[in-house]
């Protein structure tokens, strides 16, 4: 076979060469140890958790190096791609703080594009040329119907399903053959002609797992389909060597591809980069381990958390705490640093599937809130709310200063910050009292007093408090004893607990009954400021609409 003749009758119109690409793609002027690394997803779908762990981990890398971090993206597949697909993965990202030096937009092209794969089509075609011209490449004209039966006459005599040796029908064509067959416009697909041999393994040592061997690679598999557009196999080790990729990070699901990437690195005459395969994030389902699904968890998607409302502080920090086991503790010994002062290393990676724990991320960011500034919070809140939460975006936007002092109210207890809130969704939840308008809270209220108060006995105590609401002053406790005593509440509680039956309740019980008038809730954070935000005419509707209900 003539496989430069061969290659002439299949790529005619493909005059470029790989030295031509090496040329105009040149190596990049970066320190020798410094990481090239990429996020390469297909805009099909909504961002994976999974997809901005590797993100955040292949940012890091290049980062800590002075490398590069680019985005390409990898949009072979048109039937399954989605409008502005391509603007939803800058834009996930982005939310979380998480940004490329090169990529398909704006002033992102620093020589090494186009970084979207359906604008390299040239550049593959030109690169299985030459594997053509090597005879490491031909056409094959199976139909779809004979690849079924070779698969079916795999499955009844148990061997491994695919095509290779023996049911590699196209292999051996003659060029006359081949020739007439493009002269009958018969669709065909260009396959890689594996030079693997059966039972011979190759060793790869993965930086988290170490060495690993596997089979080497003995498939014809397809390079370009039938359109001319490459398989994902043979594009990404096209793009990766002509962007200069050095580290790619990917799930451990793709390790098994090794050896195929490897090969084709190896035929092309291509620096095979160093792989990473990082492990998948799991969930619980009862006693067993899965991995997050699309379909079954909506906390799979990058975009739940932000609707959440979970600072982007607080899943990029829990995220490194998965990432490398010893973040804890360096953060516990760096309080004053951030996650972008720590350096992830390989070997504190997780060779398992790295769990999700809700509660834990919760802790965690609860943690991050409470190191927040009210300043801060009311920005984040006030952003996420304009788009999450109308009502609360009103009150914020309203009157600022008032704002501030519900977020002081609720995070700061005395010299002590409350730990509370872990996402900004839970304002409305803990914090409706403070944030809803009147008339929708009234609808709102829960009554949870105990049993051991009668209507009578709360009547009297609300139409009491409600003639002098004593708002204006500093001692309002004080004055809350002084009205207190004569309806029979202790105004001492070391006094009331010796004499429990002397009275009808102690001063804490009168301040509840006022506490659930006010808020519909047993447990707030201080009452008297509280009613000073609401201001008296709230108040005085609330304790209305409190004694309507009794009355009902």
């Amino acid at each position: 076979m003539d496989y430069n003749k061969l290659a002439e009758l299949v790529f005619p119109d493909i005059s470029g060469t790989i030295s031509y690409l090496e040329e105009i793609f040149p190596k990049r002027d970066l320190k020798e140890c410094a990481y090239v690394t990429r996020f390469a997803p297909s805009p099909t779908g909504f961002m994976h958790i999974g997809g901005l762990y590797a993100a955040l981990i292949s940012s890091k890398l290049a980062k800590q190096t002075e490398g590069v971090f680019y985005l390409r993206i990898e949009d072979t597949d048109k039937k399954r791609e989605v409008e502005k697909g391509v603007e939803e993965i800058i834009e996930s990202l982005s939310g979380y703080g998480i940004t490329f030096d090169e990529g398909p937009f704006e002033n992102g092209d620093k020589g090494y594009g186009p970084y979207k794969q359906s604008g390299r089509k040239e550049i593959y075609q030109i690169c299985v040329k030459e594997l053509m011209r090597q005879g490491y490449a031909y056409p094959c004209f199976c139909s779809e119907d004979q690849l079924d039966k070779i698969r079916q006459t795999q499955e009844e005599k148990k061997e491994a399903i695919g095509y290779y040796g023996n049911y590699a029908l196209c292999r051996e064509l003659s060029f006359e053959e081949i020739e007439e067959k493009i002269s009958l416009k018969i669709p065909y697909v260009v396959r890689l002609k594996s030079p693997g041999v059966a039972g011979r393994y190759i060793s790869y040592c993965d930086p988290i797992r170490g060495k690993i061997e596997m089979p080497e690679n003995t498939l014809d598999l397809v390079l370009l389909k039938s359109d001319g557009i490459p398989t994902y196999h043979f594009a990404h080790v096209v793009d990766d060597h002509f962007m200069r990729t050095n580290l790619v990070v990917r799930g451990d699901e793709w390790m098994a591809s090794y050896p195929v990437h490897k090969q084709l690195f190896d035929l092309c005459g291509f620096k095979t980069p160093s792989y990473v395969h990082i492990s998948p994030i799991m969930k619980m389902d009862g006693a067993a381990k899965r991995k997050l699904s699309k379909r079954k968890d909506p906390e799979a998607a990058v975009g739940f958390y932000l609707q959440q409302g979970f600072p982007v502080e607080s899943i990029k920090e829990y995220l490194l705490t998965i990432a490398n086991s010893n973040y804890e503790e360096w953060h516990m010994k760096n309080a004053d640093k951030t996650g972008a002062d720590f350096k992830l290393s390989f070997d504190k990676m997780p060779v398992s599937g790295a769990l999700f724990d809700m509660a834990k991320l919760m802790d965690v960011s609860r943690e991050i809130i409470a190191g927040f500034t009210v300043d801060e919070c009311a920005r984040q809140i006030t952003n996420w709310a304009e788009k999450y939460e109308p009502v609360l975006y009103q009150f914020a936007v309203s009157d600022e200063e008032q704002f501030k002092r519900t977020i002081s109210l609720w995070k700061i207890s005395g010299k002590k910050v409350r730990k509370d809130v872990a996402k900004w969704s839970e304002l409305m939840q803990l914090f409706d009292y403070l944030y809803l308008p009147q008339e929708s809270f009234e609808q709102a209220v829960v009554y949870e007093l105990d049993d051991k108060y009668t209507k009578a006995q709360l009547t009297e105590a609300i139409e009491v408090y409600k003639k002098d609401l004593f708002l204006n002053t500093d001692n309002w406790f004080d004055q809350m004893k002084k009205l207190g005593e004569p309806l029979g509440y202790c105004p001492n509680m070391k006094e009331y607990k010796k004499n429990p039956e002397s009275y009808k309740g102690s001063i804490a019980d009168l301040c509840s009954i006022v506490r659930v008038a006010v808020t519909g809730r047993k447990n707030s954070p201080d009452l008297y400021t509280i009613m000073m935000i609401l201001g008296e005419d709230n108040v005085q509707k609330r304790l209305d609409h409190f004694l309507l209900q009794l009355s009902c």
